[in-house]
């Protein structure tokens, strides 16, 4: 079906409708918006989409609400907004649209819904309270879009079209900018993958960009690689691997003689010519050259390795 009218509600808006709205104006370019609680515009029909009002979810008739008795709830019980109920509908046909490959829709979508289209449906439906963040409950995306509704003395329809179309276009760049970086994880992991096999045995792992390359490395089981060496725009960068998802412990920490040098100071006492920086924390270092870069790794991984050794004595 190509519908020829997207329907919500009237009145003030709300994450999930304006999330909802990106995915299926995206889709349905040439249908007409409408935003109204009129019995003839909620009830179903076949030339249209109604999202987030009409007290129903029936997918087959084109209709998406959840704040009816029974509303729909996710296989673990957790409930859906309008926004869960479009993305789990016509999420995927969004990301084959937005040019996501094929065989990386079904990650993607997943990856999304878990990051980005649940904590919506949550927080829509009173289930996550976003005031467990203290100052920072004010800056989730459903409180920052919401911002930008007409203010009291500031009433009527053109001022809440007004108000929603402005929103839309903030909601819409990021819903495109998070399925974009979602999608460019998967490209990495790809080319990580790659150049992981290339290393072979090696600690040193070599790119040919900046990219995210953890989840590639854990996925591969490359348990043996201690540091990442890659280009930048000017220089080269050597930088270590968390052993987790969260924090900032290092499977292997760059020497502490390194730590908080450049330029002169660093090539004194690394003995590497073009070395030009190391972090105090010791986490990321630069250097002027490729092979300054990977001589580098070479020392770090040395003293990292002499150390384990030191340890286990």
């Amino acid at each position: 079906m190509i519908p020829e009218f997207l329907v919500t509600h009237s009145g003030g808006f709300h994450a999930d409708e304006l999330l909802s709205t990106v995915i299926l104006t995206r889709l349905f370019p040439e249908a007409r918006l409408v935003r109204s609680r009129a019995a003839e515009w909620i009830r179903p029909g076949a030339d249209r989409i109604i999202y987030d009002v009409g007290g129903q979810y029936d997918a087959a008739a084109g209709i998406f609400d959840h704040h009816q008795r029974g509303a729909p709830l996710r296989a673990d019980g957790q409930p859906y907004s309008s926004f869960g109920l479009i993305w789990k509908h016509y999420g995927r046909d969004y990301l084959a649209a937005s040019g996501v490959p094929g065989d990386h829709v079904e990650a993607v979508h997943a990856a999304f819904d878990a990051r980005f289209v649940l904590p919506v449906d949550l927080m829509d439906n009173g289930a996550l309270d976003p005031s467990v963040a203290g100052p920072l409950a004010g800056l989730t995306l459903p409180a920052l879009l919401e911002t930008l509704k007409p203010v009291f003395d500031e009433a009527g329809q053109e001022a809440e079209d007004r108000g929603f179309q402005a929103a839309l276009a903030i909601a819409r760049t990021l819903v495109e900018a998070g399925v974009a970086q979602r999608a460019a994880k998967l490209r990495a992991e790809t080319l990580v993958l790659q150049q992981i096999a290339q290393a072979g045995d090696s600690r040193i792992l070599e790119l040919p960009m900046g990219m995210p390359f953890r989840p590639a490395v854990v996925k591969s089981g490359a348990d043996h690689l201690l540091f990442v060496v890659h280009p930048r725009e000017k220089d080269w960068c050597l930088t270590g691997i968390r052993k987790a998802d969260e924090g900032f412990e290092l499977r292997a920490d760059l020497p502490v003689a390194w730590a908080g040098l450049t330029n002169g100071e660093l090539e004194a006492v690394c003995g590497v010519a073009g070395a030009r920086f190391c972090h105090n924390g010791r986490f990321i270092a630069a250097a002027a050259t490729r092979e300054a870069a990977l001589a580098m790794a070479a020392l770090a991984v040395a003293e990292a390795t002499s150390s384990a050794v030191e340890n286990r004595a």
